[in-house]
């Protein structure tokens, strides 16, 4: 590994979609379609000057040393996947992902946070999709294969990451670009105090606007029951909701 380019990197995932339905499908014949998968993609990566640092099952884990091969080789493999025949009318979807970064060149390969990021990256995607980090977006805006263009699909939540990240996503001509939305992290649960602060506010809700239920005429003579008293009592409930709001949030 101590042959491993250093400095600026790009890093590419790949993973199959969805293999183990594809395995209950296919059964014996999910060992070609693993091999025609895992050719094609070695093809299309080494090609471009891709190194294979990785292999498990249904994933690839590469390096290059230019975003612009990196980029090049997921559009060719994603081209070459699609239009492959695969065994009993299959369809293998890959999720693919690129980002670029300055990684650590340790005793066993590439180390630091850029892995993790590329590795994340590709998880929140889909099959035949290809997610590009905003670091390598940017690196790549002027430098696209024909008939390829970037769509920003905005800042993502990703898993184990503490900031947001900027996902851009691929559209090759001739593929499909249509997509779920990203597999992002779920948020942080609320604690204790803000789930009740948060059902004491929602509860007042309802009951003021059931009080108001009915339409315009009945919301009329409804206030006009209330009066001045009633109004103020109103008034002075919302206030002791927020108060109670507040002292809740306070305390835990």
């Amino acid at each position: 590994m101590s042959s491993l380019h250093g400095g600026t990197v790009t890093f590419v995932f790949t993973d199959i979609e969805g293999s183990t339905k594809l395995l209950e499908r296919l059964g014996e014949r999910y060992a070609e379609a693993l091999a025609e998968h895992r050719r094609i993609v070695r093809d299309a990566f080494g090609g471009r000057g891709g190194r294979e640092l990785d292999t498990q099952g249904d994933a690839f884990f590469y390096a290059f040393e230019r975003a612009r091969d990196a980029v090049a080789a997921t559009v060719a493999a994603q081209r070459a996947l699609t239009t492959h025949a695969w065994p009993d009318g299959a369809e293998v979807r890959v999720r693919m992902s690129v980002h670029t970064g300055e990684p650590v060149v340790g005793e066993e390969g590439y180390v630091g946070i850029d892995v993790h990021r590329a590795a994340r990256i590709c998880s929140a995607g889909h099959g035949g999709q290809v997610l590009l980090s905003a670091t390598t977006a940017a690196l790549v805006s002027g430098a696209l294969p024909e008939g390829v263009s970037q769509i920003s699909l905005g800042d993502v939540r990703l898993k184990d990451l503490g900031e947001p990240e900027h996902v851009v996503q691929l559209d090759i001509d001739g593929l499909p670009a249509s997509f779920p939305p990203l597999r992002a992290t779920e948020e942080e649960p609320l604690d204790f105090g803000e789930r009740l602060a948060r059902t004491i506010q929602a509860d007042v809700e309802r009951q003021i606007e059931a009080s108001f239920s009915g339409g315009a005429h009945e919301s009329t003579t409804k206030l006009a029951r209330l009066g001045a008293v009633g109004l103020l009592l109103l008034v002075l409930l919302a206030v002791a909701v927020v108060g109670v709001v507040l002292l809740v949030r306070l305390a835990l």
